[in-house]
């Protein structure tokens, strides 16, 4: 009797079919990574506010602009010099009353003003010989301001020579030989340029009877010559480099326009 044998596979249960994509899901990725992203993005959006540092233009809006006066000038002295020098360098450096002209009070044109504080101007400007020095230094913030107030003091000027005492386009030599070769009335310029005539002899104070600083002028920005840094350390050197002693001396008078 043939014993029958059994070639028939054993069929698979219907829980090891399906175990393969039950495990597909378990592999998904995991939601916690995308939970992350919004509290970083949070993080960085937290922003410290700055406080706005005041422009000039703010000051001005809230008051009307004063002019200028004298006790500025000293008190600008005082708080460069004041924690550089000791208390009898300090005194010397104290300009008096008695040197100082009217200010401008902002009504004056620039012709009317210097009318005002030099009226004997036709008489002093005839008796003017000496080379290398001038009469009267305007000084200024920029070179245009420069130019502006020459062509503003035609009225008060008359017959007298200027000269231009700024960097732009003039090399101090060239300024230096015009100083040297004529008899100039009146200088314009800028108090950097000034200043390195002075040191280099291409310029006197020996003949100089008047100092006008244009105090009160704003440019674009709206910025007076002290509040220029570079502009006013070198005025503040000019005056340091002899120009205070005169005025201790009676002999320069000093305004501010």
């Amino acid at each position: 009797m043939e014993k029958s044998t059994n070639t028939s596979k054993p069929v698979q249960s219907d829980s090891d079919s399906g175990s393969k994509p039950a495990t597909a899901k378990k592999r998904k990725q995991p939601a916690e990574c995308f939970l992350t992203r919004p509290e970083e993005k949070e993080e960085h959006t937290v922003k410290v506010k700055r406080r706005r540092k005041k422009k000039i233009s703010d000051i001005l809006a809230k008051s009307s602009p004063k002019p200028g006066v004298p006790e500025d000038l000293q008190k600008l002295l005082n708080q460069h010099f004041g924690t550089k020098r000791s208390v009898i360098e300090l005194e010397e450096l104290k300009l008096p009353d008695s040197c100082f002209l009217p200010s401008n009070d902002l009504t004056h044109s620039f012709s009317s003003y210097l009318k005002e504080i030099c009226p004997k101007w036709a008489k002093l400007r005839k008796n003017h010989k000496e080379k290398s020095s001038v009469l009267m230094l305007i000084i200024c913030s920029s070179a245009f301001r420069c130019l502006e107030l020459i062509k503003s003091m035609t009225a008060f000027k008359g017959d007298c020579k200027v000269i231009k005492l700024f960097a732009k386009h003039i090399k101090i030599k060239e300024q230096m030989n015009m100083l040297e070769n004529g008899v100039i009335h009146l200088g314009v310029g800028t108090p950097g340029r000034i200043k390195a005539l002075v040191k280099q002899d291409g310029l006197s104070l020996n003949s100089l009877k008047y100092l006008i600083l244009d105090w009160n002028w704003r440019d674009q920005k709206l910025r007076r010559m002290i509040d220029i840094p570079e502009i006013r350390r070198e005025a503040i050197d000019l005056l340091e480099m002899g120009i205070i002693k005169l005025c201790r001396e009676n002999s320069v008078k000093l305004g501010l326009f």
